[in-house]
């Protein structure tokens, strides 16, 4: 592969023009973080929006709030040209041949937010229906803010299937609604999304960091240090790193440490992710990228989560959590999120 065909398109407003969407209906399904974002966003825009969720709960009233009429997702869909899903990955499939099949016909788009369920096959819309994605590299509270803000989060665009021939031009307008364009939509596939995605969170971002702070505490406690203590060096002062490698990169961070921290991440940070560990990460996109790991967590949605809500619990209890809450309530300036 060349330098070029590895080198992403990148496309800013200009050249994602708002009119893929003039005179065109957008539905979007669920009104949760990313929902609400897409929808107010592409309001805001000018595009005409219905959303679909239950008027009677959290969300549902939200979306009254905010000035929508929620709807039954089957009406949403048949009077939409766009079809923008926000729903749970292992909701969608079961909802989509519910509510959603048998109203798409040639000249709706089904968009996703995430590759899952298309790349996966747990969705698999007629031939003769286009199929995008739009997915914002952030949670939607930011899409929002950003947006509001007059700026945007950057997003990845996809198209899994062209069967109008503007499939693309659709993406980019649903991109530009929500403010992707002033950041940059970045083309991918919905393969390259979704397998990343995976396992950047179970890797790195939610599996990986969680098992190393768990670990870094329990070590630490194991050889008689305070709890107190063990938790502002392993989970407290994670976001004053991060920060600094959200901002400018590992360079920046080590430039922004001390030379003791710096030496201690450059001789010691390889004795924790050994070749062990590389071993088990190829592990765990071949599992992502076979579709093992897909089919497991269907099977374990189907079975109604037990492996899922008893590994949930025991962390929900464990000492890191238990001194966490005691300390979070300490530093008010942090505004705690405590879920009971």
């Amino acid at each position: 592969m060349t330098t070029d065909e590895k080198t992403l398109k990148i496309y800013y407003e200009k050249e994602a023009p708002l009119a893929g969407l003039a005179g065109k209906t957008v539905a979007v399904l669920g009104y949760g973080s990313q929902g609400h974002a897409h929808a107010q966003n592409l309001r805001e825009s000018g595009v005409k929006v219905v959303v679909a969720n239950r008027r009677d709960s959290a969300n549902g009233r939200l979306a009254i709030e905010h000035g929508f009429e929620p709807m039954p997702i089957a009406d949403a869909v048949q009077q939409a040209d766009l079809i923008i899903m926000t729903l749970p990955d292992e909701l969608q499939a079961e909802i989509y041949a519910r509510d959603i099949r048998a109203h798409l016909k040639a000249g709706k788009t089904f968009g996703a937010t995430h590759g899952f369920n298309i790349h996966f096959q747990q969705i698999v819309p007629p031939p003769e229906v286009d199929v995008v994605m739009i997915a914002p590299k952030g949670p939607g509270h930011l899409v929002r803010s950003e947006f509001v803000r007059g700026g945007g989060v950057p997003c990845l665009v996809a198209v899994h299937k062209d069967a109008s021939g503007t499939a693309l031009r659709t993406a980019l307008a649903w991109g530009h609604g929500i403010g992707g364009g002033r950041a940059g939509i970045i083309h991918t596939t919905f393969k390259d999304e979704c397998e990343t995605d995976l396992f950047g969170e179970q890797v790195v971002l939610c599996g990986g960091l969680s098992a190393l702070i768990k670990a870094g505490f329990e070590t630490l406690v194991k050889n008689g240090y305070p709890p107190e203590m063990a938790y502002f060096e392993c989970v407290h002062e994670v976001k004053l790193i991060v920060d600094l490698i959200y901002q400018g990169g590992l360079n920046y961070m080590r430039y922004s440490i001390s030379n003791t921290a710096e030496y201690g991440d450059l001789t010691r940070g390889p004795r924790i992710i050994t070749a062990q560990t590389r071993k088990e990460m190829q592990k765990i996109l071949d599992e992502i990228t076979s579709g093992k790991f897909a089919r497991e967590w269907m099977a374990e949605h189907r079975a109604g989560k037990p492996k899922f809500k008893a590994l949930y619990d025991a962390d929900r209890t464990h000492p890191v959590e238990i001194i966490g809450r005691k300390l979070r309530r300490m530093m008010k300036w942090i505004n705690a999120k405590e879920m009971d």
